[in-house]
């Protein structure tokens, strides 16, 4: 299996440069603390990059995971914030894999053509991080509907979307089994459900998260996307594709740190001679660049996989964390390079420092994927 990403896509990745050239630094610097880039948003739906994993039937681009992962890593490497944007690409996993007809006629060409923004993934809880079988927002079966109580926290981007991926409890934690049944997925609909409280938490980074409540909030039957009971498995379709993705907006942050730091180290001059060439400065570049290619090689597998319909989880996990992991190597390297400079906002390391930082926690935890890996792949006893 070649594990390259196809030359069709280059074209892509030069189209999506020009767009974000357009939008330079000192425009995500005018974001700070919290501003929503919807310009940025907004030109990139028309261009049909938010689009690109809807099928053409639905008007979207029918691109494969391969050809959003060039998209996601170019916007990084040109200085920019995928996250703003990011979550439209990898909850469509969900919903095109599960979702019935009507929901993807009625849905997905609104979602392709701009007129919807789907954004919001409402699985954490504060209660219920990465331990996601023990959500306890619930989700009751009506004659009218779905009643649906409970709370959800660090859904970002829940105040710029329409629509909202929901996983809810529709069988009590205590009432099954296996912990991970009795889970429900639902598309519920923000511009009309009732009873939905939204508010933002300011972080260290521009992420526009937020915290979401739900008192009484009917949503109709035909909300329910795939089989209840089997929302656990089916939001995997939709968490493999955004550790694939994340892992390309990584490894995007990971060039735009060395293409900083290389430039910056052969042009400033300390003793006489340029600081590239003291090996305190160079070799944790060279190991930087080394981790960044094969964080690379192994995404471009787990995309690979994904799109070929294999089984991926192993492969989308170790490319989350082998690339948060170098991107935030070259992170430390830029900044370390740099010296005092680094720190200064107009160089925008200090922020893309910031914003890196977040994917070793998120949407995963490194020492889940670890633990994960020991288990799942050696064989070794349950960690958690």
């Amino acid at each position: 299996m070649d594990f390259g990403i196809p030359e069709e896509f280059e074209p892509i990745r030069s189209e999506v440069r020009r767009l974000c050239d357009r939008y330079g630094n000192e425009y995500w610097r005018g974001l700070e603390p919290d501003r929503y880039p919807e310009e940025f948003v907004g030109e990139l739906t028309r261009n049909g990059y938010l689009g690109a994993l809807i099928p053409e039937e639905y008007g979207g681009g029918g691109l494969p995971l391969a050809g959003a992962c060039v998209i996601l890593e170019e916007i990084a490497a040109s200085g920019g914030n995928p996250s703003a944007c990011h979550a439209q690409m990898y909850i469509m996993g969900t919903l095109l894999r599960h979702g019935t007809p009507e929901q993807k006629s009625t849905y997905l060409p609104a979602i392709a053509n701009g007129d919807l923004r789907l954004q919001a993934f409402g699985v954490t809880e504060p209660g219920a991080g990465s331990e996601t079988a023990r959500i306890r927002t619930r989700a009751e079966r009506t004659a009218d509907g779905w009643l649906i109580n409970g709370q959800k926290i660090w859904t970002s981007r829940a105040l710029y979307s329409d629509l909202m991926i929901l996983l809810a409890r529709t069988t009590p934690y205590d009432d099954v089994q296996k912990k991970t049944d009795g889970m429900s997925v639902f598309l519920v609909d923000l511009r009309v459900a009732k009873g939905i409280t939204i508010r933002p938490i300011p972080t260290m980074m521009n992420h526009n998260t937020t915290e979401v409540f739900f008192d009484d909030v009917l949503i109709p039957h035909d909300a329910l996307v795939g089989t209840e009971g089997n929302g656990f498995r089916h939001i995997l379709d939709g968490m493999n594709a955004e550790r694939i993705l994340i892992a390309s907006e990584c490894i995007g942050d990971g060039r735009f740190f060395l293409d900083r730091a290389v430039d910056y180290a052969n042009t400033r001059q300390v003793f006489g001679r340029p600081i590239g060439a003291n090996q305190g400065v160079q070799f944790p570049l060279a190991r930087a660049y080394s981790q960044l290619a094969g964080a690379d090689l192994m995404r471009k597998q787990a995309a690979a996989l994904f799109d070929a319909g294999k089984p991926c989880g192993t492969e989308a996990n170790l490319s989350k964390m082998m690339a948060s992991e170098a991107s935030w190597a070259a992170g430390n390297a830029c900044l370390d390079t740099h010296g005092g400079f680094g720190f200064a906002a107009e160089y925008d390391i200090e922020r893309k420092f910031r914003e890196t930082r977040l994917y070793q926690v998120a949407p995963i935890n490194t020492n889940l994927v670890l633990a994960y890996v020991g288990q799942h792949v050696l064989g070794l006893p349950r960690s958690y």
